[in-house]
């Protein structure tokens, strides 16, 4: 018997993030803060968020640099919320050693801080943003060539690299009530979706998770448009291999569009 010890691979996370308010739902900030809380501290954070597409693939700002508020009509107050996370270069040159080929370059934007989908909720999973944190952008909405990117991101895992998809796992703003209450009933599509989306992640049904437009329930109404669901791929990529052990990490309806996030492995 080998007295070497097996190190865990860094899970993969797929996260809801939601509008920079629901950072006041006090159940959903103690929820992220439970789910850094039971992962070993990672050297660094690689994050996909649903706020930046950007062909050729791109990666943010490896110095640290303002946020980016990409948001409106909000009171002031989510505009004065500060995040200066390390920028992480030697992430960056591992991203391109495994991302760039002729045929799809990697770029950077020297200049594009986080976005909200990515320092919302890192600033309730890590307040202290003493992890460094590379944003990378989504050059598709692809299910397919996203959840390849995210295979090929894997080996980061293996480093201690927490890689990190934002999104929100149902999103149709136009078609809930935001002046009503955070906690208010849920509408059918949007819990028929979650419940779909739910089960076919315990079955461990990639395919039908990719093919989410014709196989999940009022997928059309639950996404309008994919960006939001899109980050997922990027996270079942990265743990393919640790698909059987998905938990859901925070579960629930604000303003009626699922909470619903889940560590891979």
């Amino acid at each position: 018997m080998s007295d070497t010890l097996q190190v865990r691979r860094t899970p993969v996370l797929y996260l809801s993030h939601g509008a920079p308010p629901l950072a006041d739902d006090r159940q959903w900030t103690a929820e992220l803060a439970a789910v850094s809380a039971g992962i070993t501290k990672p050297k660094a954070i690689l994050i996909v968020s649903a706020h930046w597409e950007a062909a050729p693939l791109t990666l943010a700002a490896t110095d640290t640099v303002p946020l980016l508020y990409d948001f409106w009509g909000f009171p002031e107050r989510y505009y004065q919320v500060q995040y200066a996370a390390p920028g992480a270069p030697e992430l960056a040159d591992q991203v391109r050693k495994l991302l760039n080929s002729p045929a799809a370059p990697v770029y950077d934007d020297p200049t594009r801080g986080l976005d909200h989908g990515a320092y919302v909720p890192l600033k309730e999973m890590y307040p202290e943003a003493d992890i460094p944190v590379l944003q990378v952008s989504m050059p598709t909405l692809d299910p397919k060539q996203l959840f390849d990117i995210g295979r090929k991101l894997a080996p980061l895992r293996d480093q201690g690299v927490l890689i990190v998809g934002s999104g929100f796992t149902t999103h149709n703003l136009s078609a809930v009530n935001l002046g009503g209450s955070p906690g208010g009933a849920a509408p059918s599509w949007s819990i028929e979706f979650d419940d779909w989306a739910r089960r076919a992640l315990a079955a461990q049904d990639v395919d039908s998770l990719i093919d989410f437009l014709h196989k999940g329930p009022g997928a059309s109404i639950a996404h309008p448009r994919t960006e939001h669901f899109a980050p997922l791929f990027v996270s079942l990529g990265a743990a393919e291999d640790s698909l059987g052990s998905a938990d859901t990490v925070v579960d629930g309806f604000w303003y009626g569009l699922s909470k619903r996030s889940w560590q891979l492995g």
